[in-house]
């Protein structure tokens, strides 16, 4: 019997699971293959976005050479008398600690001694009486020298200026730094004479992620093969006393530095992840203010403060997850600000086991509810994944821990999609094999009884003749064609008038065969038509409508894809409603056929309360709409080729009229058909637009 349940059952359900557990294997491999980070870093990006680090608490102050600060004093670099000066005035407004955002690997040209050198007319006397003033390196020198200044340096992988082994590094490191950690041979520094006097050094340079945008900074790397530690950890380190940096190794990678009672993650090459925030505009002062008299003389009492280039075009210009441009001395500043006051960011090592077993339990969990069919054990899955990327957030908001949720909702989302694709494929081919077996059965007894004639008398007796369609009103053409597949099927039409300058037509196919289709053919096609006319022209209201009514003590199962339309006859203003059906076809007035794609729904009595669209077109004078069921795209020849919608197109273009629109395609399909019996009925709808006056 056609309703038994198959021994096949529990091996088709091996399959589908088969197929999710395929599926989520895949993209297990293919999130290996791509490696690291960088399925969670957009995410990650944006959860800084949605939740930036507060930093209006922050004792650190940033002093910038802005473009104010080059118009007044002129462009960079400056004689480093003016920057001795900025030193000075900064230092005389109560700063603890000052850092120095940038280098100085040469002598400075604009000294008394370079600038002699550059005017050879100048008389021996005048040159030597030059040479005697001060040098600006030696006025700069004195200037940090004096004061707690910290000045940075970069690590090359090539000699630089100013690379030596004996670097100064006031830091001290309690232990080397792992094989892990970022590492230089070769030294960018500033020349002795500065390099030798200032409290403190500190590793400026890090690479910007493979995206290019700068997500860390450098907390310790080797320098010229001494422990250094990153300019933002050394300004941190004087600020709070401490003498040492003390490396947390383990597993042989290094996890984290700890400075006094702080314990810092680190990424393993010693880099420490910013959580980003806005850094104050009442944080940010313009060097030509400093520099100018009447500037407040506490302004800067127990603040730590930054020096650093700020002008467009400079190259200490870089992007971060929260800025496409913004300037190096500020992540600097928030780099020294996150350190005494915490809120870095850290990827604990575990995290990687924690996602990998996270997307075990969820493919485990959409495998044990594959063989469950109702629609509202979907709702556990997505609950499951919402649940997964809430408690990502929460652990990046509330704890600053970077989880990624890619893993298992991608791992996962395979899963359930090798699943629902297999089922649906398996469904498919079941219900075409008891659809084949129940109208095989069907057909062999209506032949007996006359069934099939009945039904067939049923179903040509709803439509409405040729002649009719065609009267319906001088602004319109219409005209129909349907021809049922061994005799009898559910595929029906009809056009009716809603009202002085609308009408309203429908096609539409019932799933099934036989007597049973054509009556639910015929109720379908009467309760549309009633509906159409009670709801005054409101399609998405009749759409709902017609969905509840058919669905009503629907004990049978049955559904019925449909396109339900209204056209104004004064404008030729179309609206559509799509139940699962073909999309419609629209021959043009020069005879070329474009395809009307629809957004459209499930057939009705599918899914409960589905809201249709109802999706609008304008034909113009000339323009014929034209309907098919999918008895045209797929029927086949002999050879099992499916006539297609593309054919379709074909034969259709140069159509002049509806009438010959209609009687082309029928004949073509035909034709096509020869020597086959087919399959489904046959069944199309064409609407041409007159014009206004007909």
């Amino acid at each position: 019997m056609t309703g038994s349940k198959s021994n096949s059952d529990p091996p088709r359900a091996a399959r589908i699971r088969i197929a999710g557990l395929a599926a989520a294997l895949a993209m297990a491999a293919l999130l290996a293959l791509i490696g690291g980070e960088r399925t969670g870093r957009p995410l990650f990006d944006l959860y800084q976005r949605l939740s930036p680090r507060d930093l209006s608490g922050s004792q650190v102050e940033v002093v910038w050479i802005d473009p104010p600060s080059l118009a007044a004093v002129g462009p960079w670099p400056w004689p480093r008398y003016h920057v001795a000066r900025l030193i000075e005035e900064i230092a005389g407004r109560g700063a603890t600690v000052i850092g120095l955002d940038a280098l100085f690997p040469e002598r400075d040209r604009m000294s008394p001694d370079q600038f002699a050198a550059l005017y050879p007319e100048l008389t021996p006397g005048a040159a030597e009486e030059i040479r005697g003033l001060q040098s600006f390196d030696t006025a700069l020198a004195e200037a940090i020298g004096r004061y707690p200044v910290v000045l940075g340096r970069a690590g090359t992988m090539e000699p630089a200026a100013g690379d030596g082994a004996n670097l100064p590094v006031e830091a001290l490191f309690t232990s080397r730094l792992p094989g892990g950690a970022a590492s230089y041979p070769h030294a960018l520094a500033n020349i002795p004479d500065l390099d030798e006097v200032a409290i403190g050094h500190g590793i400026l340079n890090g690479a910007p992620d493979a995206d290019g945008i700068v997500r860390r900074i450098p907390l310790a790397a080797t320098v010229a093969g001494q422990p250094t530690p990153g300019f933002a950890l050394e300004i941190a380190r004087l600020a709070t006393e401490n003498e040492s940096v003390a490396p947390d190794v383990s597993g042989g990678a290094l996890r984290s530095v700890t400075l006094g009672t702080q314990r810092i993650a680190t990424d393993p090459d010693g880099r420490m992840r910013l959580h980003f925030g806005r850094f104050p505009a009442n944080h940010i002062v313009s060097a030509a203010d400093v520099l100018r008299q009447g500037f407040p003389a506490d302004a800067f009492v127990d603040k730590i403060v930054l020096i650093g280039l700020a002008a467009e075009g400079t190259q200490d210009v870089v992007a971060t997850p929260i800025a496409a441009e913004t300037f190096g001395v500020l992540l600097q500043a928030q780099g020294v600000d996150t350190i005494l006051r915490g809120g870095w960011l850290s990827r604990p090592h575990w995290a990687p086991i924690a996602e990998w077993m996270t997307a075990l339990a969820f493919v485990l969990l959409v495998l044990a509810l594959s063989p469950m069919r109702r629609r509202r054990i979907l709702a556990i899955p997505a609950a499951a994944a919402v649940a997964i990327l809430a408690a990502s957030f929460a652990a990046f908001a509330g704890w600053g821990l970077l989880l990624d949720p890619a893993p298992p909702l991608l791992v996962g989302g395979a899963a359930a999609a090798g699943i629902l694709i297999s089922a649906f494929r398996n469904a498919r081919s079941e219900r075409e094999r008891l659809r084949d077996a129940l109208l095989s059965e069907r057909l062999d007894a209506a032949e007996a009884a006359g069934e099939l004639q009945a039904a067939r008398d049923i179903q040509i007796g709803m439509l409405p003749p040729r002649a009719k369609l065609a009267a319906l009103d001088p602004r319109l053409d219409v005209d129909a064609l349907l021809e049922p597949a061994r005799s009898v099927g559910g595929d029906f039409y009809d056009a009716m008038r809603l009202g002085k300058d609308q009408i309203g037509f429908v096609i539409g196919d019932v799933t099934g065969k036989g007597v049973p289709a054509s009556l639910f053919m015929a109720v379908s096609k009467a309760l549309t038509k009633s509906i159409l006319l009670r709801e005054d022209g409101d399609l998405s209201s009749a759409a709902g409508m017609i969905d509840r009514e058919l669905t009503r003590d629907n004990d049978a199962g049955m559904g019925v894809t449909m396109i339900v339309g209204i056209i104004d006859l004064a404008t030729g203003a179309a609206t559509l409603c799509n139940a699962g059906h073909e999309n419609p076809l629209l021959i043009m007035a020069d005879g070329e056929v474009a395809d009307l794609p629809m957004e459209g729904g499930p057939p009705f009595c599918v899914v409960d309360g589905y809201r249709y669209p109802v999706e609008r077109i304008r034909l113009a004078p000339g323009e014929t709409l034209v309907l098919v069921t999918d008895g045209v795209t797929e029927a086949q020849d002999a050879g099992g080729t499916l006539f297609g919608h593309a054919r379709a197109v074909e034969k259709l273009r140069g159509a002049t009229d509806a009438r010959s629109a209609t009687e082309a395609l029928m004949s073509a399909v035909r034709i096509f058909e020869e020597g086959t019996v087919p399959s489904d009925d046959l069944t199309v709808l064409a609407i041409g637009y007159r014009g206004p006056a007909g």
